[in-house]
């Protein structure tokens, strides 16, 4: 898949899906239906112009590149969205983003998709004009109801990870880069691949996840570790059931697959160790039945 900034974009007849597209979920996938190229902002348009209500983004710009690749998309068009793009009116982002320089011959956006300075476009403004023939894809429904970012969000906040993926089409994933820790894990005979939540993205409940680390199966500890710390720092701790050998530096992505339970203080080691083999076996039939 290409990847284009905006402004390095060349004028082609072009099928656009357009928005912020985070998650890259199953009603994202059904507005990019047909379409060659994908129109989306890098930062959230919410972190620049109302900064306090962002929401916590549930894919980095890296997860949702390789998550569009995955949809056979075949260009990502990424606009940089500051305050000047802000200030573009609905009419300026049609004439000078969508015709001028995407050379738009269909746009497809979802419902509830509003553009242009204070998101005063909306879907209608699209249908109504006639250099492009619009799309407007209806809100998509699941098992557990109508699918949206802010559903996803509550979902993965209270560790329900199976509703998350039911709406995301796949496993909510964590990625981050190895870390140095403090080599407990190792002490206690489950040595762990640690690494940090990515600042302003979505987080899971604290607790205990079975997982896929880089497709191997793997259990997670993410929390603040009360057995042992008392800096409150939050970590993600991921023991490879499968594998052996030095992860320092290597990017982790840790599909999230089910949280076995929430996060315990111990009275001391050997509890800790006799409740991680349960977890451990838990994990491991969790990720056999999902590979399954």
């Amino acid at each position: 898949m290409k990847v284009t900034p905006l402004t390095q974009a060349e004028n082609r007849e072009r099928k656009i899906a357009v928005g912020e597209v985070d998650g890259v979920h199953i009603g994202h996938a059904a507005v990019i239906e047909g379409s060659d190229t994908v129109l989306t902002f890098e930062p959230h348009p919410r972190a620049v112009v109302g900064p306090r209500g962002a929401p916590p983004l549930l894919t980095t710009l890296d997860q949702k590149i390789d998550a569009m690749a995955g949809l056979g998309v075949g260009e990502l068009v990424i606009a940089t969205f500051d305050e000047s793009f802000s200030r573009l009116t609905p009419d300026q982002f049609i004439d000078e983003v969508l015709i001028a320089a995407l050379g738009a011959t269909d746009v497809s956006v979802g419902s509830n998709f509003r553009f242009g300075a204070r998101a005063a476009g909306d879907a209608e403004m699209l249908l109504s004009d006639k250099r492009f023939s619009a799309r407007v894809a209806d809100l998509v429904g699941s098992s557990i109801g109508p699918v949206s970012s802010s559903r996803i969000r509550e979902s993965v906040a209270a560790g329900e990870m199976e509703s998350a993926a039911i709406m995301l089409g796949r496993a909510f994933e964590m990625r981050g880069t190895v870390v140095h820790g403090e080599k407990r894990g190792r002490e206690l005979g489950y040595p762990t691949a640690n690494i940090d939540p990515t600042a302003g993205c979505a987080v899971p409940a604290t607790g205990i996840y079975a997982c896929l680390a880089n497709g191997h199966p793997a259990v997670a500890s993410l929390g603040v570790r009360p057995t042992f710390e008392k800096d409150g720092r939050l970590l993600l701790e991921v023991h490879l059931l499968d594998f052996s050998g030095d992860l320092y530096g290597v990017e982790l992505k840790v599909a999230m697959l089910s949280r076995l339970r929430g996060e315990l203080a111990f009275a001391g080691a050997d509890d800790l160790v006799a409740q991680m083999q349960i977890d451990a076996q838990m994990a491991a039939d969790a990720c056999a039945a999902h590979l399954s």
